[in-house]
């Protein structure tokens, strides 16, 4: 894991532009000092919905989706009334799967390519959780998506809300991509990401589009968004494709230290980071 990248290294020349399926695995549980337990009583009452959310399992809002489509269980009986209130000691199930309150566990992936961003693959392709193999011990959800060939930061956490925010459009969180070309884009066609380029679904803008000095056809771009393939999609605006996709930085983190196909777990300064920049509460780990 202290294995550098090799993009570590490059300089990106500033003078040439202008600033799915869920895993029914069981892992054997490992606690790790930056996991935090969530501090409900056996007999402390639980809205419904964020009792699902916070078993990991999706956001409170998709959490009422299934309460509402009638897929929630509670001790035997089909729940569909907003607002139920559960207590952790009940049995819950969701869309016939038991799910529980465990501690919540935060890992930074350097994704390889050829590795699919889903927890299970019906298909048997290689899966972000296979690199991690049973690191926690306990079932964690890709924040986002990369596509198969994408490669770079990956956050995995059962933090739902969390992951939902982080996924949401409305906190415009902040991602880096080292992008490879076919061709060399202008000078001109860089700086037409930085003013804004016509996709089907809108105009789509980086920021700080940065060519490399050193490594032919390649650059550095910054987004606030994470519509399906936009990067590929503002490359091919120019009339060629991308060879490479990386991703560097996620929301104020970055690969430093971490090898292509490995993992770490996140530090506490790291996560409530990034519940503050999503405006949500900061976590006690001298509770856990």
């Amino acid at each position: 894991m202290n294995k550098k990248s090799g993009s570590n290294n490059r300089k990106p020349n500033r003078s040439n532009a202008s600033s799915s399926g869920r895993s029914s695995k069981n892992y054997k549980k490992k606690p790790h000092k930056n996991s935090v337990d969530q501090n409900y009583s056996q007999t402390e009452e639980i809205r419904l919905n964020k009792f699902i959310a916070h078993a990991g399992l999706c956001s409170r809002r998709e959490a009422d989706t299934f309460i509402a489509d009638g897929k929630v269980e509670v001790n035997g009986k089909v729940i569909t009334e907003m607002g139920f209130k559960v207590r952790r000691k009940d049995i819950v199930k969701v869309d016939g799967q038991t799910i529980k309150l465990e501690p919540f566990v935060y890992l930074l992936l350097n994704k390889p390519r050829n590795t699919i961003t889903t927890t299970d693959d019906e298909r048997g392709r290689n899966t972000v959780l296979d690199e991690i193999e049973n690191a926690t011990g306990y079932r964690v959800y890709p924040v986002g998506r990369l596509d198969r060939n994408t490669t770079g930061l990956l956050i995995l956490t059962n933090d739902g809300d969390l992951a939902h925010r982080l996924m949401h459009p409305s906190y415009k969180v902040k991602k880096t991509y080292e992008v490879e070309t076919k061709r060399t884009l202008t000078q001109d066609e860089l700086l037409a990401f930085e003013k804004g380029v016509e996709l089907e679904d809108g105009v789509a803008v980086g920021y700080n589009v940065l060519p490399f000095a050193d490594v032919k056809n390649t650059f550095l771009i910054t987004v606030f968004e994470g519509r399906n393939r936009l990067i590929r999609r503002m490359v091919e605006f120019h009339g060629t494709e991308v060879t490479k996709l990386k991703r560097t930085e996620y929301a104020g983190l970055n690969l430093k230290g971490v090898a292509m196909g490995r993992w770490r777990f996140l530090r506490q300064k790291e996560i409530n980071d990034l519940r503050k920049l999503v405006k949500l509460d900061t976590l006690d780990f001298k509770k856990a």
